[in-house]
């Protein structure tokens, strides 16, 4: 059997045993086991202790579990609900001051976080209730709801982008400020798109009342420093990293003990907070730990027959295709793959059969990491079955309709395109601050 039949057979496996609704990580490390089994024979038990001891000795895998606890320690004491709070308080006259408030607790949200589904969560059930309260379009607020939760896995510090680099073998540092201008980009131009619909059309966004706003200058900056702990924790934590003074684990530790402390001043750090929070740190861990063993493991077995080799023999001698073709195509496939899979189970994919393809393509894997995320943002919130569409369905009043949440994703769809194409025509904007901070 030719390698190519193997590799073909591998992935159709996979596909089958997703479809019948198995562990994504249980699917991919037993089509992983079965074929060493079947290719090296007895010796290949040895595969899953040497993966384990790889991940081990990956120091930046210690950021996860203390990310993940940063972010839901600052979820579940009500910090962002404070935020929104500020917000309310700061934005309330602008037009459309409320959705552009919601923007930025999105982008805040993503730095507290990482995941995307943190930032749904809290927008759903805080920011989306509020604003359909006074009046706000709820086509309009859905998208900003949905687009602004997809930068959780750009900006940092996000988790995907940290997974990436443990499979590429890329530093997540450069990665991490690699995602932050392009995020920041994704978040202005959100913002512009907001203001200018809300000044060709005011009903979508009535301004609040001045009886709501209407309080005491103390207690408006009372609300405003409530709302600005997540600020001052973020950058903290990533200005120390920038500078050099701290290490990638250190600044994990260094987020993670600013939100405890954080919940402790505001009173609200108990046995249950830490019970809770700890239960959710360590599932989504754990989680994380078992696909990056079941990657590793097939990263293995492919590079053991050369599939990454044929494929790439494949599309550039046989197909005779252009570098930028075969990037296309690999947009393409994961914008499809994003429609049934999560980010996480994208990357663990097809990283090993991109990721050396992208190096023999001579593209920059720093900046490939940045394109990946951006297309796993658009295949979250495209029809028919994007991951965070049917999120926000579950999340969502009863007045929004499944076809509200289709059509507002729709101008933020385009321009994550956008942005797609600007960074693959300007490819310093994801490398610029990267370049600036670690040199060519």
């Amino acid at each position: 059997m030719s390698y190519e039949l193997i590799a073909i057979l591998m992935f159709a496996t996979m596909a089958l045993m997703l479809l019948t609704g198995q562990r994504v990580f249980g699917a991919i490390g037993f089509v992983a086991a079965g074929a060493a089994l079947l290719l090296y024979g007895n010796g290949a038990v040895e595969m899953p202790f040497n993966a384990t001891l790889k991940l081990f000795n990956w120091f930046p895998m210690l950021t996860l579990p203390l990310f993940i606890y940063m972010g839901y320690i600052l979820s579940e004491a009500g910090i962002a609900e404070d935020l929104y709070k500020a917000f309310h308080v700061w934005f309330g006259r602008l037009r459309g001051g409320l959705a552009i408030g919601t923007i930025v607790l999105m982008v805040v949200i993503s730095a507290m976080n990482g995941l995307s589904v943190a930032g749904l969560a809290i927008g759903a059930t805080i920011a989306l209730p509020e604003m359909l309260r006074r009046g706000y379009d709820k086509v309009l607020i859905t998208g900003v709801i949905q687009g602004g939760s997809s930068l959780g896995i750009l900006i940092p510090p996000s988790v995907v982008l940290v997974l990436y680099g443990m499979i590429a073998r890329a530093p997540v540092g450069q990665l991490w400020l690699a995602g932050m201008v392009p995020g920041l980009m994704m978040a202005a131009m959100f913002t512009a798109y907001v203001v200018v619909r809300c000044r060709l059309n005011p009903a979508l966004a009535p301004t609040v009342t001045d009886d709501e706003l209407n309080m005491p200058i103390g207690q408006k900056l009372k609300l405003l420093r409530a709302g600005l702990i997540p600020f001052v924790i973020f950058f903290t934590m990533m200005g120390l990293f920038v500078m050099g003074y701290t290490s990638l684990v250190e600044s994990s530790a260094i987020g993670a003990t600013g939100a405890t402390i954080a919940a402790a001043l505001k009173g609200r750090l108990n046995w249950r907070l830490i019970k809770e929070t700890s239960k959710k740190t360590l599932s989504i861990s754990c989680m994380f730990m078992w696909l990056i063993l079941a990657a590793l493991a097939f990263g293995a077995v492919f590079d053991g027959i050369g599939a990454a080799r044929a494929i790439e023999s494949l599309f550039i001698t046989n197909w005779e295709l252009t570098r930028w073709q075969v990037m296309a195509m690999m947009m393409a496939s994961f914008i499809l793959m994003g429609m049934f899979l999560d980010d996480t189970a994208m990357l663990v994919i097809v990283a090993p059969l991109y990721v050396p393809l992208v190096k023999a393509l001579e593209f920059n894997v720093i900046w490939f990491g940045v394109l990946y995320t951006i297309t796993c943002q658009i295949a979250y919130i495209t029809p028919p079955f994007g991951y965070n569409l049917f999120l926000m369905r579950a999340m969502a009043p009863k007045e929004i309709t499944l076809i509200d949440i289709y059509k507002s994703i729709i101008p933020f769809v385009i321009m994550m395109v956008i942005t797609i194409a600007l960074l693959m025509v300007f490819p310093g904007i994801a490398l610029w601050l990267p370049n600036l901070v670690y040199g060519k």
